[in-house]
């Protein structure tokens, strides 16, 4: 298989004319703006080629998909001195994505991924809808974890529409598959905005009765992917409670107010902090892995704000605004040192966060949750917006 190496690819574009004598250089073609596609290997995966997608914007950021598990690749954004660096984890080759086996757990199948139909967590992979019950894939022990283990991370989207600054993802997930009800037409559509903003929308409809919970599992290391920890970036999250879980990861149902806990993120401080905190929730979770209940009010376009993270070393900031209710807060705590990236690197233990916009985990069991029902004539839409600048050091 041709091997690709995303990240340094795009920076060497960049930095092209300064690899060559004063004498002899010259003029670098600027790498093209809007959308570029290749092929990302020669294998196929279900039949289908395995695309390669690539937006760069009027400042340089540079942003790159996949078709398998309409993931983000690659997310190169400039720091305050204005160097750029990729902030996300990832494979270099479809090949190493595929070969990922969420049953088993080799590698990580969910970097940069579309997680469907569920994101998160399902207790005992069941659910009931008027008074039919339902069993779905259990692949975490009895727990039905983003999907099953043929959830939308392992799935090859068709692309619909290509634009200078948007490319759009869809699948058709048939009715049964993993277990959920309903002929499922998902589009997944990423936006690179000339102001280094990534957005996501989802949009969703059923010819049956069912339930959604679409988010993306994108791992962010603000400092570059590949640093060695995301412990000392600082982060704020608008919100007065979580939903605390039991030792399944499951949410008990109830709201545990983060005032006086590890888990009090409404001012700004370090992710590793509190973490050697013997809280039982840290130690339930192994770390920070937690639904987190968002209290701040949304604005007329339905956007709230939800969480803040800051690089002390780059100064690079990303700032997470959402439709949805909740947001997963996950330190990187099952990172371990196995996961070779793109750039040839082991990720190591805690050098990456996820912040997953989202309804609750275990929502369809829990009547006080907000609904995830869909039904038929309705769509669901979701909107996440991840939003980089840079303040000086």
């Amino acid at each position: 298989m041709k091997q690709h190496t995303l990240a340094a690819a795009a920076l060497a574009t960049l930095a092209l004319a300064a690899c060559q004598p004063a004498q002899q250089q010259q003029p670098a073609a600027p790498a093209p703006l809007g959308l570029t596609a290749e092929a990302f290997g020669t294998d196929t995966v279900d039949g289908k080629t395995i695309g390669l997608y690539t937006l760069r914007n009027a400042n340089g950021a540079v942003a790159q998909f996949t078709n398998l598990g309409a993931k983000l690749v690659t997310l190169i954004v400039p720091d305050a001195d204005g160097n750029m660096a990729d902030v996300v984890l990832g494979y270099a080759t479809a090949a190493e994505y595929a070969a990922c086996d969420n049953a088993t757990q080799k590698g990580e199948p969910f970097f940069g991924a579309t997680i469907g139909r569920y994101g998160n967590r399902i207790a005992n992979g069941r659910f009931s809808i008027d008074g039919t019950e339902y069993q779905l894939c259990q692949n975490e022990k009895q727990t039905s974890l983003h999907g099953g283990t043929r959830g939308f991370f392992s799935q090859v989207f068709d692309v619909v529409q290509q634009g200078d600054t948007a490319i759009t993802f869809s699948l058709l997930s048939p009715d049964g598959e993993m277990g959920y009800p309903g002929n499922l037409d998902v589009a997944v559509t990423y936006t690179l905005t000339d102001s280094n903003s990534v957005v996501i929308s989802y949009k969703a409809t059923t010819d049956k009765p069912t339930i959604v919970n679409l988010t993306n599992h994108s791992f962010f290391n603000l400092a570059g992917e590949g640093d060695s920890t995301i412990n000392d970036e600082s982060i704020r999250i608008w919100a007065d409670a979580i939903t605390p879980v039991d030792a399944d990861l499951i949410p008990t149902g109830e709201m545990l107010p983060v005032e006086g806990t590890p888990f009090d993120f409404r001012a700004a401080r370090a992710i590793g902090d509190s973490l050697a905190s013997q809280h039982p929730q840290l130690l339930l979770g192994n770390g920070y892995d937690h639904n987190f209940v968002l209290s701040s009010p949304a604005g007329a376009d339905g956007l709230r704000i939800a969480a803040q993270v800051t690089d002390p070393q780059s100064g690079r900031v990303m700032t997470v605004y959402t439709t949805e209710p909740g947001v997963q807060f996950y330190a990187g705590n099952f990172l371990n040192a196995t996961q070779k990236g793109k750039s040839g690197i082991l990720y190591p233990h805690r050098s990456a966060l996820c912040l997953e916009t989202q309804h609750f985990p275990n929502s369809p069991n829990i009547e006080a949750f907000p609904s995830v029902r869909l039904n038929p004539g309705e769509t669901y839409s979701h909107v996440c917006v991840y939003a980089f600048s840079a303040v000086k050091k």
